[in-house]
C-alpha cells in the first residue's frame, strides 16, 4: 500500500517522489512536510508536483491524475466574454503587482471557507517573483486591480496558481490575454492543475499525469524566460500570433 512520504523541516537534500507514486485518494497526495524555499518550489514543479495545503496542515505536496492543461493556442473566448473584453475597457499588465494579486486570490471568496494561500506561502511565491520564477497578470479599471492570476514558469510551461476576480469574469480576461502571450512567446502549456467548469468552458482539457509530465519534459526543458514580463501587442480577441523566438518578455 502506498503512503505519501514523510519530509523532515529544514531537509533540503531528500528529494520528492516520483509522482507515479501519489495516492489515487486523495488524488495526487504525494508527500508532506519540508518546506517552501525556492530550490524545493522550483524542484516541484520541474517534476510536475506543486504545493497544496490548509492552515494547521503541514506543506502537502501533489502530483493528481489526470491534470488539467490548457494549450495557449486553443483558448475559448465566448461571444460574452470577448463582448466584455471590447466593451470593458480594462487595462492589462504583466508582473507589476505581483504582491496585490497573490494577496487578492489569498482573500476569502464567498464560495468556499478560508484561504489556502497562507501568509507563508505569500512569502515564497513572492521570492520566487524577485528571482524571475513566478509572474502575474493583472487587471485594471480605472485604476483599480478588480482581477489577476500569478504562477510559475518553468521552461516555456506556465504552472497557474490562483486567480481572483472583483468584477464579474475580470480573472478570465487574465487568462485569455495571459494565453495569447503565452502562445506569441512559444510556450506549449498551461498547468491549471485541477478541472473546474469555467476553465473546461475556456478550452482546458483534462489528461492523464503520465502525458503531462511527458508535455513538462518537453517544453519545460526549452529556453524561458526569467525576470521581468511585459504584454506585448497581441490581440485577445484574434488568432494567436505565430510564436517569434526573436521576442522576449523582458
Amino acid at each position: 500500500m502506498l503512503h505519501p512520504r514523510y519530509i523532515a523541516p529544514g531537509d533540503e537534500i531528500t528529494p520528492l517522489p516520483d509522482p507515479e507514486w501519489a495516492l489515487e485518494e486523495p488524488n495526487g497526495l504525494l508527500a508532506f512536510g519540508g518546506s517552501l524555499t525556492p530550490a524545493r518550489l522550483m524542484e516541484a514543479y520541474r517534476k510536475g508536483i506543486f504545493p497544496w495545503y490548509s492552515q494547521g496542515q503541514p506543506v502537502l505536496w501533489w502530483s493528481p491524475d489526470p491534470r488539467t492543461v490548457l494549450f495557449p493556442a486553443d483558448i475559448h473566448v465566448s461571444r460574452s466574454l470577448a463582448k466584455l473584453i471590447r466593451r470593458h475597457g480594462y487595462a492589462i499588465t504583466f508582473d507589476t503587482a505581483f504582491r496585490q494579486v497573490i494577496e487578492g486570490c489569498a482573500a476569502p471568496r464567498s464560495d468556499a471557507g478560508g484561504t489556502w494561500i497562507l501568509p507563508g506561502m505569500i512569502a515564497a511565491y513572492t521570492t520566487l517573483f524577485e528571482m524571475g520564477h513566478a509572474h502575474s497578470v493583472e487587471v485594471w479599471h480605472h485604476d483599480q486591480l478588480v482581477g489577476g492570476l500569478y504562477g510559475v514558469a518553468v521552461g516555456k510551461v506556465f504552472c497557474g496558481e490562483s486567480m481572483f476576480s472583483r468584477r464579474a469574469s475580470a480573472s478570465k480576461v487574465a487568462l485569455v490575454y495571459l494565453a495569447r502571450q503565452l502562445a506569441r512567446w512559444g510556450f506549449g502549456v498551461i498547468d491549471t492543475q485541477f478541472t473546474t467548469d469555467h476553465l473546461l468552458n475556456m478550452g482546458a482539457v483534462e489528461i492523464a499525469r503520465r502525458d503531462y509530465l511527458a508535455l513538462l519534459a518537453l517544453h519545460g526543458g526549452r529556453p524561458g524566460w526569467e525576470g521581468i514580463w511585459r504584454v506585448e501587442d497581441c490581440d485577445p480577441l484574434g488568432n494567436p500570433s505565430a510564436p517569434d523566438a526573436s521576442e522576449s518578455p523582458s
